[in-house]
């Protein structure tokens, strides 16, 4: 599959023009909370500091925000009918990360403390909880039929994402290797659902609001789900071997918390002599030290984790390019998500 060479439309200027059009939405929404709340959720949004002042530039890519944008523009309609999707998945992406870095215990995010690190875990919490609620009834506001159906996708998502968060948690009590270690599918499952729900729900939701039909709804959705699962195959790989200065991390940090990523369970899963000893240096005691899991990177990468990883990925990204093959999209907002989705993968940080 080629792109067009006329348009010449960079993944970046996608983003800053979907960003442009759904922030006034995003920034109205988030002032109708509790001023503790909206105050809570500006540092979360990266929009002001724990003083309340201004911190232009740091807010994220918007990508799920870019995906509704342009699923609604997929149908053939204005990007304005998606903006309530772009808004609804963006408040409840930042729910999603808050409560993320409490029951990971994350102290920074983005090279800044997280919500419950500035603010304490109570209002943290509340604080999600607020965007939860907000996400909800902005969609139940929506004009028109595509409202009642949108919620219902959300809804569903939703359920998907807190489902791949419960696997993730519960694969940290699970071994290493034997009868009960996690296998490479097992972690493609929790990926689909953890991280790929939300941005396939991101570009079905525009569609939904634009009053398209189902199927093109459905292959916006799955097409979204498969870039979730390459998005989280790339970020595996930066949590041991990405640059901390663009990461925001610290170097091997998934690592040193024996974290059950792709690259760990593909190597280990491999039929290579490096495997075993990942296994046994893995397996030998509590958190990595710096030596520990410089070397546990060293194996992985032997034994072909980081191969298989980027492999992983590229396969996701073909099949979701293969899902927006399957029905008819205008042509604009199909090479804008043809353009956007590996963007979103071929990244440092």
């Amino acid at each position: 599959m080629t792109l067009s060479t006329t348009r010449r439309v960079s993944a970046p200027q996608i983003l800053d023009r979907c960003r442009e059009l759904v922030r006034p939405a995003l920034v109205e929404s988030v002032g109708r909370l509790h001023p503790w709340h909206a105050e809570t959720a500006a540092f979360s949004l990266g929009w002001r500091g724990t003083g309340g002042e201004p911190l232009p530039g740091s807010q994220g890519k918007g990508v799920r925000q870019a995906l509704a944008v342009l699923g609604a523009e997929a149908t053939g309609s204005s990007g304005e009918d998606g903006v309530l999707g772009a808004v609804a998945v963006e408040l409840i992406h930042t729910f999603s990360l808050i409560h993320d870095d409490i029951m990971d215990g994350d102290e920074t995010r983005r090279r800044r403390p997280t919500l419950w690190k500035a603010y304490g875990t109570g209002p943290a919490v509340l604080a999600g909880d607020a965007l939860f609620a907000l996400a909800v009834s902005t969609l139940a506001e929506a004009p028109g039929p595509g409202g009642p159906a949108a919620v219902r996708h959300l809804a569903g998502a939703l359920g998907d994402l807190v489902h791949g968060q419960a696997q993730d948690l519960l694969f940290e009590s699970r071994p290493w290797s034997g009868p009960g270690a996690v296998l490479p599918h097992e972690y493609r499952a929790m990926a689909t659902h953890k991280t790929g729900s939300l941005l396939g729900c991101a570009a079905a939701l525009g569609a939904v609001l634009a009053g398209a039909p189902a199927a093109t709804a459905e292959a916006l959705d799955l097409a979204g789900r498969h870039v979730g699962v390459a998005f989280q195959a790339v970020d595996d790989l930066l949590g041991i071997w990405g640059d901390p200065q663009v990461t925001g991390k610290p170097v091997h940090s998934d690592l040193r918390r024996l974290k059950k990523t792709y690259p760990v369970l593909a190597a280990l899963s491999a039929d290579h002599p490096a495997a075993g000893r990942l296994d046994a240096l893995l397996t030998s005691a509590g958190p990595l030290d710096d030596a520990a899991a410089r070397r546990a990177a060293e194996l992985i990468d032997e034994a072909g984790g980081r191969e298989a990883t980027i492999a992983e990925a590229h396969e996701h990204l073909a099949a979701a390019r293969a899902c927006l093959d399957r029905v008819p999209l205008a042509e604009g907002a199909r090479e804008d998500l043809l353009t956007l989705i590996p963007y979103l993968v071929d990244r440092t940080g």
